[in-house]
């Protein structure tokens, strides 16, 4: 079991409940990464499922949830022969952090009908740059959890020169050897600096809801994040994330509103 693994698990109480520890491990400056809460919520409810596999999740997070104890409440709303809805609530302290609607049903590999394969070349992993380490006193604990390679023009606001367009690109993957799976997904899919850094704003840009959708089962290496956005407007901004495996399959996609940062 990866550190990855011990931070998202749920261990089942009853049939409706799960009691997880939220992990600070992956906080990004104070407040824990909604991929990772994402990952801690999918956890429980595959395995009440009779399913294997998340293949759509919608997310709506209602507050900040703390590090430490807390629960994961699932409510089977209707399973069939190929797919099973379910929603699942993170409560902390009795008080609902985290409210989703799941479906869950089984993937195998099959030959797609058809495949997009257009869409933005990433430069060689060789020509992309990690982020410097942040502050201890940041907060900022995710960073040492992954491993993510910039395409150079998408950190620009790092250094003053954003591009100007809503976009952010990296290699990513584990920092503790790991296989990538669905969980894993569902971290990848939050794991990109806001888009909007690159229009200039800066400071933390909560999320309010997000939606994302395992296509396929990612082969073992890296995964290629592609983000961008469509519209930055009185304080919200959207966020497309497209993440392909080293084969180059898609694997999963991703939609987002948030709050443009505050900072």
């Amino acid at each position: 079991m990866t550190k990855f693994d011990e931070a998202t698990q749920a261990i089942r109480v009853d049939e409706t409940t799960y009691d997880v520890c939220l992990d600070p491990g992956y906080a990004i400056g104070g407040p824990l990464n909604g991929g990772y809460l994402m990952a801690v919520v999918l956890r429980a409810v595959v395995d009440s499922s009779p399913f294997e596999h998340p293949v759509s999740t919608t997310v709506q997070f209602l507050r900040s949830p703390a590090a430490g104890p807390a629960r994961v409440r699932v409510e089977q709303l209707k399973a069939g022969k190929t797919a099973a809805f379910t929603r699942a609530t993170l409560v902390q302290n009795d008080v609902a952090q985290i409210a989703a609607l799941v479906t869950t049903a089984t993937l195998h590999d099959a030959e797609p009908t058809y495949a997009d394969e257009s869409g933005y070349v990433m430069p060689r992993p060789e020509d992309c740059v990690r982020l410097p380490d942040p502050k201890p006193e940041s907060g900022m604990t995710l960073n040492a959890q992954l491993d993510l390679l910039f395409d150079p023009p998408t950190i620009g606001w790092l250094s003053g020169r954003p591009t100007g367009r809503p976009e952010s690109r990296a290699y990513f993957r584990m920092a503790e050897t790991q296989d990538p799976d669905p969980y894993v997904l569902a971290l990848a899919v939050d794991a990109l600096p806001p888009v909007v850094f690159s229009t200039g704003a800066r400071g933390w840009a909560p999320t309010v809801d997000l939606t994302w959708h395992l296509r396929a089962l990612p082969a073992p290496g890296w995964l290629t994040l592609i983000g961008g956005g469509r519209l930055v407007s009185g304080g919200w901004f959207d966020e497309e994330v497209e993440v392909r495996d080293s084969q180059g399959r898609l694997v999963a996609q991703a939609r987002q509103l948030a709050r443009v940062g505050r900072g």
